[in-house]
């Protein structure tokens, strides 16, 4: 299927960014709606999730370096958005970072919530239809609280992270680990980077317990899990986007 424009699920609007409350009970929105009525024919699809400090226009900018990168690697499907409310408040000024990040990630675990409902839509409607989760950065905690969501096993081809910011200890099987191993069919891949400045700092600087994006995971794992040591230049999507060789 060609594709120029990335088609999007949305929850934009739908939570507070100063505080995280749920301000709509939606549970999505699709652009465009005709996208998604043609996918009968389409084995799989790819759903790109951004991350912090990504307004709208930002979050498209996301998912055409996804798309882009995809294609490169010789990905023929179609690759969809998720954007959600991650522009939190006062996020660029340092003495509001550490409530603008926990809102962030209080908006992320919510919006769990509303991917695994379009998943599980999409799922009843077109039950062939393969579905591929990629996460960059806080995106590994709206991923985390999505495959908790589901229930149905295998319901999800595979996960790949970038710079995950979630906790390291999350893949840990008394965690969320059990819970990854169930509903992921193939594989979860962890890319992390020692070498990533942000994660980095928002270890050391108390705003994040140990990312799993920086140090890989912490203990225990399941079996489907692996982890890729990568070197992007920064933490931005685009540069490890770059150290991506394969895919799926």
């Amino acid at each position: 299927m060609k594709q120029s424009r990335v088609p999007r699920i949305s929850t934009r609007g739908f939570y507070d960014l100063g505080s995280g409350k749920k301000l709509k009970n939606k549970s999505y929105l699709l652009y465009p709606k005709k996208f998604f009525e043609t996918l009968d024919d389409v084995p799989e699809i790819t759903i790109m999730i951004h991350g912090l400090r990504n307004n709208k226009s930002g979050a498209l900018a996301k998912f055409s370096i996804a798309q882009n990168r995809l294609r490169q690697l010789g990905y023929k499907y179609p690759v969809v958005g998720f954007s959600y409310d991650s522009n939190t408040k006062g996020i660029q000024y340092m003495s509001c970072e550490k409530k603008a990040t926990n809102i962030g990630r209080i908006i992320a675990k919510k919006n769990g919530t509303n991917l695994a409902k379009f998943i599980i839509d999409i799922k009843k409607k077109l039950p062939h239809l393969k579905i591929r989760l990629m996460g960059h950065s806080l995106g590994s905690e709206v991923i985390i609280h999505t495959l908790v969501k589901l229930s149905k096993s295998d319901i999800v081809e595979s996960v790949y992270f970038f710079g995950a910011s979630v906790p390291a200890d999350y893949i840990h099987p008394k965690k969320f680990g059990r819970i990854l191993q169930k509903t992921v069919k193939q594989k979860i891949t962890n890319y992390y980077s020692p070498s990533d400045e942000v994660l980095k700092y928002t270890f050391y600087g108390g705003l994040i317990e140990k990312p799993l994006g920086y140090s890989g995971a912490d203990g225990k794992t399941v079996p489907k899990y692996v982890q890729k040591k990568v070197a992007p230049k920064n933490h931005r999507f685009v540069s490890y986007s770059a150290v991506l060789k394969s895919f799926p």
